[in-house]
């Protein structure tokens, strides 16, 4: 474990252990979560407060059985609008201990989770439901009335959304390598539909607890429609993601030389687009786009595609038309209109010699301008049918600095040095050792070493010469 995740962890623990047990001794529960009691049991009116708690910790403890693991990695469960109500009715100490108990979950019972990763997860709720609790309590005092009740029970949800959110982002982020923000707006995007119907929902939940305080567990039904409802769009999106990848594999299968080439050049953009800080909309159009910038390969005829000797003048027309047929395929899916630009221009040149449209310099799209550079090296470092010794790391970063303010972006190729590629560090994404593949009944060595469109020096009558 990094030492950074250790130092998170053993802070966000000891000041959510700090915080409830200030709470608990400092501001005492409000009396409006307490069951009405009947018969001699009423000479003890903390125990209506206690049950009252315990209550809401079992609703909680039945939300928190389905959990939703949002895109970036973060789990999302209704027990949030439990742990809400608790705290519009009790206020930060109640909210505080429904949050600490009843967000137990069954992989934690079965040991699924580290003991340290169970206290992370619980703490994260813990400090945001007594803040949560705080804003509310600050709110009712500003405002009265049922309309001023609302929006402060409103304020106080998204406080503890948002609060909890990112305190699960930052554990996620130290504990993958995935940028914080990343993961914040990512999830964030996700979960405020779902916001929008708990929050409400949990401050209904709470009225009627106090007209009829059994009536809550009617909303049980209510409770898991939302569950199932944000576990569809979640699945949806997954389908969506899967079926991305699925596409780009095929493209790769039609040739055994770029088998993950797509996924690789993907994995490549998306680190450089996080050295050169582009926002989190930007690296998520790098990861769909890196997938599907050799879509239009489909419509190339395998006797262009697959050939091994160079390309003459029409097979090369043919080659070069693939990044605008790749573009029409994907127009219809309104939801990829940001990776378009990316598909149709990932083979411009900085000077202005590229193709399809001669584009100049900032004239060509940012994010194309950094997947051009992850591509030209990708297919630099890979085994190819017309070179089958592929570049070392320190070849192709040559080529790279050498067609920078040429054929590349010079910004870009200064933020591909700063990345993982080449810093010694082996790339996981990427073969331990080139491939070399000889075709049937030919050797390695006689198959011809001419560059192709992907390559530096490589875009028709502007080609520089030859290179292995």
């Amino acid at each position: 474990m990094p030492k950074s995740l250790k130092l998170y962890i053993a802070g966000v623990v000891a000041l959510s252990a700090v915080a409830l047990v200030a709470a608990t001794l400092v501001i005492p529960v409000d009396p409006n979560i307490a069951i009405p009691l009947n018969g001699p049991l009423n000479a003890s009116p903390g125990l209506g407060t206690f049950l009252g708690v315990v209550f809401w910790t079992l609703l909680a403890l039945v939300g928190s059985a389905l959990p939703v693991q949002l895109p970036r990695g973060t789990q999302h469960a209704v027990a949030i609008a439990p742990i809400m109500g608790s705290i519009f009715l009790g206020g930060p100490t109640a909210g505080a201990w429904v949050a600490a108990i009843g967000t137990t979950e069954v992989r934690e019972l079965r040991g699924r989770i580290p003991w340290y990763g169970t206290l992370a997860n619980h703490a994260g709720l813990v400090i945001p439901a007594v803040v949560a609790g705080l804003v509310r309590q600050g709110c009712l005092s500003i405002a009265s009335g049922p309309a001023g009740e609302f929006v402060g029970a409103m304020i106080s949800a998204g406080v503890f959304l948002v609060l909890n959110l990112m305190l699960a982002s930052i554990l996620l982020g130290l504990r993958t390598g995935q940028r914080v923000s990343e993961v914040t707006i990512g999830d964030l995007r996700g979960i405020a539909g779902s916001w929008v119907a708990l929050a409400p929902l949990a401050w209904l939940m709470s009225t009627i607890y106090l007209v009829q305080w059994w009536a809550t567990v009617l909303f049980a039904v209510p409770l898991y429609s939302t569950r199932l409802a944000f576990h569809r769009f979640v699945e949806m999106r997954e389908m969506f993601e899967q079926t991305i990848g699925a596409l780009a594999e095929a493209v790769d299968k039609r040739d055994p030389y770029t088998a993950l080439h797509s996924h690789r050049v993907k994995e490549i953009a998306v680190d450089i687009g996080r050295v050169m800080r582009v926002n989190d909309a930007e690296l998520e159009a790098l990861n769909w786009g890196g997938l599907l910038h050799d879509v239009g390969k489909i419509g190339v005829p395998d006797n262009v595609l697959l050939k091994q000797e160079r390309l003459n003048r029409e097979e090369r027309m043919i080659m070069n038309a693939h990044p605008v047929l790749g573009a029409q395929i994907i127009a219809p899916v309104t939801k990829l209109a940001p990776e378009l630009p990316i598909i149709r221009h990932h083979h411009e040149w900085y000077n202005g010699s590229g193709y399809p449209d001669r584009l100049i310099g900032d004239e060509i799209p940012k994010l194309a301008r950094v997947l051009h550079v992850a591509d030209a090296f990708e297919a630099m470092t890979a085994a190819r049918p017309y070179r089958m010794t592929p570049l070392t790391t320190e070849q192709a970063l040559a080529e790279l600095r050498k067609f920078a303010g040429v054929q590349f972006d010079p910004v870009v190729v200064d933020a591909f040095v700063r990345t993982r590629h080449v810093d010694g560090v082996p790339d996981p994404g990427r073969r331990p050792e080139p491939r070399q593949i000889p075709l049937i009944g030919q050797a390695a060595d006689t198959i011809s070493t001419s560059a192709r469109g992907d390559e530096p020096g490589t875009t028709g009558a502007n080609a520089a010469p030859e290179r292995v």
